[in-house]
């Protein structure tokens, strides 16, 4: 399927968005960058339409990593993140080398690591974290496992207590997995507390009941990754009886896009939320940048 890629009226509107609310740009905490391997078979995944995305998916920026680079910075997203995931064992410690070489020479990339319920999985954790990894991405989804699998046990501590955010495909869509909702997250939760967890996509679409996590643990946030967008309203709407709480944790919203792979223009993405009920300009640049900057210690 063609790409859609952006084109100068696109990137002038997304600068648009967020010069008018006197930042200094946007900080974006869901974005995909992978080995060109892996990501070509993200993209067949998603053009074939596979049980885990359930309807035709064109990606819109399927152009090659330099350009893609370029594609965002001319948006104006200052930080963003290598978002990397296995879906099986002895997967995850090489994607994590390769995160870890990419963020090296891509300094705007917050550099990304994961995980994998694996034997050895606290020895490569750890190193990540020695390595000066920032951002750790949990997709329970396509891994098929059980967050509170007791091989990830030790490797969680060692997160919690690092203290780094963890982005988690963890709610049940855009199709449900066998460990996805807010029961095992709930679990897990439980056994580490402290646990610095973005939400991916806001829970979709068990939307209230990740939010009621946000209200039990300090530690929990939320990314908006396809969230209020057309495509996602038509299937799992926000409901409108929580667009108040979302106005209530305006601290704990990051913005994320899910770039490259989504089936929209970029700048539909910041539109929809500059449309949400009781929206201002304080919850958007807290939204768009300030949150993030603050959680990941960004200057400038």
């Amino acid at each position: 399927m063609p790409a859609i890629l952006a084109s100068m009226d696109e990137t002038e509107s997304v600068r648009r968005i967020w010069q008018q609310l006197g930042l200094p740009g946007i900080v974006d905490v869901h974005t995909h960058f992978m080995p060109k391997s892996v990501m070509d078979k993200v993209w067949k995944y998603f053009d074939d339409a596979g049980p885990l995305v359930g309807r035709p998916w064109p990606i819109a920026y399927r152009t090659d990593e330099q350009h893609r680079l370029e594609q965002l910075r001319g948006f104006g997203v200052r930080a963003f993140t290598s978002l990397v995931y296995p879906h099986k064992p002895q997967m995850a410690a090489w994607l994590n080398e390769w995160a870890a070489n990419f963020a090296a020479t891509t300094p705007d990339c917050l550099h990304t690591a994961t995980l994998y319920p694996e034997s050895g999985v606290e020895t490569y954790v750890r190193h990540a974290v020695d390595q000066g990894t920032r951002v750790f991405k949990a997709h329970i989804q396509v891994g098929r496992y059980d967050p509170t699998d007791p091989l990830l046990d030790k490797a969680w501590d060692v997160i919690e207590d690092a203290a780094i955010p963890v982005v988690m495909h963890c709610g049940s869509g855009p199709a449900p997995g066998e460990y996805t909702g807010p029961g095992p997250v709930t679990a897990l939760l439980q056994r580490h507390p402290r646990l610095r967890l973005i939400v991916a996509h806001m829970g979709m679409p068990e939307y209230s009941e990740f939010l009621d996590l946000a209200d039990r643990y300090a530690e929990v946030r939320f990314d908006t990754t396809m969230a209020f967008t057309p495509f996602v309203e038509e299937t799992m709407p926000f409901p409108v009886s929580e667009y108040g709480r979302l106005l209530g944790h305006a601290d704990r919203i990051l913005f994320g896009s899910d770039f490259p792979n989504i089936p929209y223009g970029f700048v539909e993405a910041l539109r929809v939320l500059t449309r949400l009920p009781g929206v201002d300009e304080v919850w958007m640049r807290k939204v768009l940048h300030d949150n993030a900057a603050e959680l990941f210690q960004l200057s400038g």
